[in-house]
């Protein structure tokens, strides 16, 4: 068994997100024995001393039915009216399957600015820990009822790895309709199962496709996003079906395994790459992209080509090749403003008060390319 299977099995601290697709359909809502089914496998993982937090997707779906709604809508208003509906009918199912093992749930919605906000941030590492303390499984799910566009994760695939790291996981476990990682789209029929990801070489140039069912907004394009995302920053992660919930959270002998980096980013640094939003984009020649990203160095004016968007000193920005991929996020030192006239020119040739970093190397995280 891989080093990865074998921290999802051991892991005393886990996340798992299941996706809307496994838990509900268009026509009925909530599927009552899929759901139980989840629930037995969680509640025999937790019997065995594992502290769980359970990402779950349904809410929208299964607001469907009591709608008298066919197909989930395209409409943001409509959307968050069925999240009303649907999110009490999904606590209530969870809490009743739960207290058959007489687990405790604790219903926990967020948005962006949970994750996004450092301030609040900590304070949702704090209920988590409270909650996980008592005994109780924490419930997660985006807020979609007031969620806007602006503040949305997108999809709880992200929100699942931001929360990993938010809570100090040992490893995330990712459920949905499909049972691995495939090379292509696995309804081809010419795709082979990958079962093991140990860097980026595995995965470069694959193509996934979205979600089929007309229920999520991810697909396999969010997980393996996720997947990779959360391995970057040093957790294992497994990939499976909902269907193999149970031997997923035994022996993790199922589904595709990503390796995690040998070492795990700290609190702030994951949050600076991956949760905090960009507010502009700093545009690097190939000197100072390989300074930073290979180098570690911290950015100077000489290395900049261009400045995109409305930023003050402070606020996170992305740094972008120069084909305009993202390779690091930092902490910007300078305003917008003060940029244009600096940039491509070497530190002593600035005046005095703008003689330091850009972004200082100590605010800066490198991506996965």
């Amino acid at each position: 068994m891989s080093a990865a299977r074998e921290a999802v099995a051991a892991a005393r601290r886990l996340v798992v997100k299941v996706g809307s697709s496994a838990l509900t359909t268009a026509g009925e809502g909530l599927d009552a024995r899929r759901l139980d089914a989840l629930v037995e496998a969680i509640a025999t993982r937790i019997g065995r001393g594992t502290q769980i937090v359970l990402v779950s997707s349904g809410a929208i779906g299964a607001g469907l039915a009591p709608l008298s709604l066919r197909k989930r809508p395209g409409d943001l208003a409509t959307q968050q009216a069925a999240a009303s509906v649907g999110q009490l009918a999904l606590a209530h199912a969870y809490a009743e399957s739960f207290g058959r093992y007489s687990l405790t749930v604790g219903q926990v919605l967020l948005t962006s600015d949970d994750v996004v906000r450092r301030a609040h941030y900590r304070n949702a590492q704090r209920t988590f820990s409270r909650l996980l303390a008592l005994g109780a499984v924490p419930v997660v799910n985006e807020n979609d009822t007031v969620a806007t566009e602006e503040i949305r994760f997108g999809d709880n695939d992200r929100l699942a790895a931001l929360v990993a790291h938010l809570i100090g996981a040992d490893a995330l476990v990712l459920l949905s309709d499909v049972d691995a990682l495939y090379d292509g789209d696995p309804r081809d029929g010419a795709t082979a199962k990958i079962a093991e990801v140990t860097g980026e070489s595995d995965v470069d140039g694959i193509k996934v496709g979205m979600s089929s069912s007309g229920l999520g907004t991810g697909g396999m394009v969010s997980k393996l996003a996720a997947a990779r995302t959360a391995a970057a920053a040093g957790i294992p992660v497994l990939l499976a079906s909902a269907a193999a919930a149970a031997a997923a959270l035994d022996t993790a002998d199922t589904g595709t395994a990503f390796t995690a980096a040998d070492s795990r980013l700290s609190a702030r640094r994951f949050w600076l790459g991956y949760a905090a939003g960009a507010k502009g984009r700093l545009r690097l020649d190939d000197g100072a992209v390989a300074a930073v990203v290979r180098r570690r160095r911290s950015l100077l004016a000489a290395g900049i080509i261009g400045v995109d968007g409305e930023f003050e000193a402070g606020d996170v920005v992305d740094l972008v090749d120069p084909t305009g991929e993202t390779v690091a996020r930092g902490v910007v030192g300078f305003d917008a403003g003060e940029l244009p006239a600096m940039i491509g020119r070497s530190t002593h040739d600035l005046p005095s008060e703008q003689r330091h970093e850009v972004v200082h190397a100590d605010d800066l995280v490198p991506l996965s390319r």
